[in-house]
């Protein structure tokens, strides 16, 4: 069996707990979170493994990456997928709502299912559910919590 490793990694955002499974990050998980992740005793803590996750990372929260180059593994339902892919599409530095991510996925009716798929988002950050917002241009919904989700608009807006 492939292990799983995680790491920890201070962030603008709190600490975010990452694993890798394969080669592969599966999740990023800001531990201040709603949903958080716990480690498991058959994980293994490696920081070798996280070098250029981290670095890629860093860069972004300096406001030197605009997209990440890391192979992910995000696990969910073909709806989830659907919509996670559509939130990778949306550029750096601008928003979408939760209706239009709907539309792009063929399923206008579908906004609230929409909310739900990006509030189980495995790999925020990278799979930017943060630039997400309300109908009405509200900051709506994040796991990391509002605040957060301000925090790195605002890291996109700056450059």
């Amino acid at each position: 069996m492939t292990p799983i490793y995680y790491t920890q990694l201070e962030s603008p955002v709190g600490d975010l707990l990452l694993t890798l499974e394969d080669e592969q990050l599966t999740n990023i998980c800001m531990t201040n979170q709603e949903r958080t992740v716990k480690v498991q005793p058959d994980w293994v803590q490696s920081d070798r493994h996280f070098r250029t996750v981290a670095r890629q990372l860093e860069d972004y929260f300096r406001g030197k990456r605009r997209t990440f180059d890391i192979p992910l593994r995000p696990l969910g339902t073909d709806f989830q997928m659907a919509v996670w892919q559509q939130l990778s599409k949306i550029p750096y530095g601008e928003t979408a709502t939760y209706g239009d991510i709907a539309k792009r996925i063929d399923n206008p009716k579908a906004v609230r299912a929409v909310g739900l798929a990006n509030g189980r988002n495995p790999l925020p950050i990278v799979i930017p559910c943060h630039r997400v917002i309300g109908s009405n241009g509200q900051l709506t919904g994040f796991g990391g919590g509002l605040k957060n989700k301000a925090l790195l608009l605002q890291i996109e807006r700056s450059l």
